[in-house]
């Protein structure tokens, strides 16, 4: 790989529309989480967006808002915290520095994409520099918006070749009250593969499921199936008390402990340092 032979900083929408506009060969980055994405394979002028931040509109009575690309994703949950509200995708690597953008951009959604669906579920809105230098607007700042064709949807996962990114506009959801998760080791992978299927298919409105391969001592490996449940408080316990009784097994992660083990994997803590990550998309 080469680096780019230089670096254009941007700090206003015009200053990306100057860049394609001047420049022969782009690389569109915004908060380097995701470096092997930003990485030159031929010499280019890196468009650097990580300067374009900020929160122009939020609405929370409309469940939605509208933010420049390079806004960081922990200052977007920030805000919506104050009104007990999130992103229910789960964008990954928010303490790394990801942005909205970015985001985007790589098409990445976390494990609440089990329930809600992913980024393009709530991308509602764009503004995007097309190859000469135009300002482009696809979709609206409201969720009952059905004109035209969906172009934000065709910019998700794009990773920067279709246009960049100035301004985007999402839904929001209400966050739950409280979050619960039920640990349910297995001897073999086969059984995990089993219990995982089987909790799939339960008449429960499942936040997140996913299979995690623990190390113990050695080289052992103990697969662990991760079952989480979200709602309101008061019958929380009572739904996964039911949920237990239907997987036949499992101890109850909740509070501090429930939150810091699935933070670990929205954060991809558990992969070795200088790793390269491939997601792969699979069909049964």
């Amino acid at each position: 790989m080469t680096t780019p032979t230089e670096i254009v900083a941007v700090k206003q929408i015009s200053d990306a529309q100057e860049a394609v506009r001047n420049l022969p060969r782009l690389l569109v980055r915004g908060g380097g989480s995701k470096p092997t994405l930003t990485s030159a394979t031929e010499q280019a002028t890196l468009l650097d967006l990580s300067g374009l931040t900020g929160i122009l509109e939020y609405q929370p009575g409309e469940y939605t808002f509208t933010a420049l690309a390079g806004t960081p994703i922990t200052e977007v949950e920030a805000a919506l915290a104050e009104n007990g509200q999130y992103l229910p995708f789960d964008p990954p690597l928010a303490q790394h520095g990801a942005t909205l953008g970015g985001t985007v951009a790589a098409g990445l959604s976390g494990s609440g994409r089990y329930r809600y669906g992913g980024v393009r579920d709530f991308l509602i809105g764009v503004r995007f520099v097309d190859g000469q230098g135009q300002l482009v607007r696809g979709g609206g700042k409201v969720v009952k918006n059905a004109a035209g064709f969906d172009l934000p949807k065709l910019l998700v996962g794009s990773l920067g070749r279709l246009g960049v990114l100035v301004e985007v506009t999402f839904k929001v959801f209400p966050r739950p009250q409280r979050y619960a998760t039920l640990a349910i080791p297995y001897a073999t992978l086969e059984d995990a593969l089993g219990g995982l299927a089987k909790a799939a298919t339960a008449h429960f409105d499942l936040e997140a499921l996913d299979l995690i391969m623990e190390r113990g001592d050695g080289l052992r490996v103990t697969p662990t199936l991760w079952v989480r449940l979200g709602g309101l408080e008061a019958v929380l316990a009572q739904r996964m008390a039911q949920l237990r009784a239907v997987l036949g097994a499992g101890e109850v992660m909740e509070n501090f402990v429930e939150s810091a083990s699935w933070q670990v994997v929205r954060e991809f803590s558990w992969a070795p340092a200088n790793t390269a990550l491939v997601k792969v998309a699979l069909t049964s």
